[in-house]
């Protein structure tokens, strides 16, 4: 099979180490890929923005697969683009991705499909917005309606640092045309899970249950950032869950979706809180979650080649299942001194040659190669996948491995997974 790879993180990495996995044969492409997509794949030089540039190049290869590893390329039209020169693509169209792109298309859908989610409104004038907060007992949730790079939901824990959140996102136009409108929520208490699913447009099939970690220091404490660590499975998503998330969230969107004359193909992401009334949506994404990816796919048991190249021809599932998994995963996030905030680029990075094992995995994230050395280019650098019988012994060859890479002001947590095996593992 011939198959092109879209994006250039740890979570496109993930994907085409899997793919390798299921296709040792075939050919892989990644678009623009990083130096460790360069292992599974051949990078393509190629950015996610020219959806042009793309088309012609599946084209021109006779890609069997393509798979869009991040959400800007299908809020932006790449199925659209594909699907007009009859090229498969794995991945929703932009109006079927607003249920990530929009934060507010997402709410009022749930509401409509009677989907458990927290309470909301919606706003895009910042007077009405502030009067409505003022009004309300922290902590509030001010969320910008669209795509922020993982940056645009705010947790205030005080009327005035939502009104801040306010300011920023309304008047003093933080996140440019993403944040123009908001949205603010009830705050849901609670431990968070995701759960990844395929969908044809009408089934919903769930990958393992994972959870990751995004605040920056150990404890869950400090800013949030894209992610600095995840492991999988959870021990709150026991298969009864998972199949009630099924059944209440996933199903019931597939189907307001298919209603609206958008039916959903490709990754579905939900994000969900364990409230005491249930499992309640915080948000979708329309892609796998980064890190999430390098701990559920390195899980995933059965063949994902097959079924994701079916539902790009506009095929069905069928009876396809994940399979079952077995053991655990875990991933430290390496990342650049300085991270979330503003850090340096350009430090050589010593990555150790027998790092990588049946038991560790290397994805590349922020790397660039520069003047013949492997170097940073990002805030998160290399994530770090130990594989283990348990979620304890994954943590310890994550740990380990993690502390054995080098570059000036590597920083990581050396608690992801604390819920479940405490602080101090490994």
């Amino acid at each position: 099979m011939n198959i092109l790879i879209v994006g250039s993180g740890g979570r496109e990495h993930a994907i085409a180490a899997k793919l390798r996995r299921d296709d040792p044969r075939g050919s892989i492409w990644v678009a623009p890929g990083n130096p460790g997509t360069a292992g599974p794949g051949r990078n393509v030089q190629l950015s996610v923005s020219d959806l042009g540039g793309l088309a012609d190049f599946a084209s021109e290869k006779a890609i069997d697969l393509t798979v869009v590893g991040p959400e800007q390329p299908l809020a932006d039209g790449i199925a659209e683009v594909f699907a007009a020169r009859g090229l498969p693509l794995f991945g929703p169209s932009a109006d079927a991705a607003r249920l990530e792109s929009s934060k507010s298309f997402a709410k009022q859908l749930m509401r409509d499909c009677g989907v458990p989610s927290a309470g909301f409104e919606i706003f895009t004038d910042y007077d009405r917005a502030a009067g409505y907060v003022s009004n309300l007992e922290p902590p509030i949730v001010v969320k910008a309606s669209g795509l922020a790079a993982g940056k645009g939901a705010i947790v205030a824990e005080s009327v005035d640092a939502a009104l801040q959140a306010l300011r920023e996102m309304l008047v003093e136009d933080r996140f440019g045309e993403s944040g123009r409108e908001v949205v603010i929520e009830d705050f849901m208490p609670g431990e968070e899970l995701s759960v990844f699913f395929l969908s044809d447009g009408e089934n919903a099939v769930p990958l393992v249950s994972s959870r990751d970690h995004k605040r920056r220091f150990e404890g869950d404490a400090g800013p949030n950032t894209g992610g600095m660590g995840a492991y999988a499975p959870v021990v709150d998503g026991t298969p009864e869950l998972i199949e009630r998330v099924r059944r209440e969230v996933a199903l019931p969107v597939l189907q307001g979706m298919a209603e609206r004359g958008l039916p959903y193909r490709g990754f579905l992401y939900a994000g969900l809180m364990l409230t005491p009334q249930g499992p309640k949506v915080v948000e979708f994404n329309c892609r796998l979650g980064d890190p999430e990816a390098q701990v559920v796919l390195p899980l995933t048991s059965a063949d994902l080649a097959g079924p994701m190249a079916a539902v790009a021809r506009g095929e069905s599932l069928g009876d396809w299942s994940a399979g079952d998994s077995h053991g655990a995963a875990l991933i430290t996030v390496v990342v650049s001194g300085g991270y979330p905030g503003s850090y340096p680029k350009g430090h050589p990075i010593e990555i150790p040659e027998d790092l990588e094992t049946e038991d560790v995995h290397v994805y590349h994230a922020g790397t660039a190669h520069q003047d013949g050395r492997l170097v940073t280019a990002g805030g998160r650098v290399l994530g770090i996948t130990g594989l283990g019988e348990d979620l304890r012994s994954a943590a310890e060859r994550s740990r380990e491995a993690a502390a054995r890479v080098r570059f000036a002001g590597a920083a990581w947590r050396n608690d992801i997974g604390h819920s479940e095996i405490g602080p101090t593992a490994g």
